[in-house]
């Protein structure tokens, strides 16, 4: 029986972004094409009409942090703010 044999990343570990930044403005993907493999990707269907609400930063870094806190992205935080907003028996206008 064979065995699959773990062959370590040509590609380094980084620090911060800024080192990945450097280090890809000087290599190609095509490089390493061979250290990386298929993913199943599934994207939501796009039933839904859109909605863009203009935040200002300091509102937005807030809300990108409390969305963060919750473990979950801004957009999916807003949704669930309205819709909690939209089913309590209570309106708040």
């Amino acid at each position: 029986m064979k065995t699959k044999t773990h062959k370590k990343s040509s590609i380094p570990q980084f620090i911060n972004r800024e080192e990945e930044a450097k280090f890809w403005e000087s290599h190609r993907v095509s490089e390493f094409l061979d250290e990386f493999k298929p993913i199943h990707a599934r994207f939501a269907k796009n039933l839904s009409e859109g909605l863009h609400v203009r935040l200002n930063s300091k509102t937005l870094l807030q809300l990108r942090e409390k969305a963060k806190d919750k473990g979950v992205g801004p957009t999916t935080l807003v949704r669930m703010w309205i819709l909690e907003q939209l089913q309590s028996p209570q309106r708040h206008v």
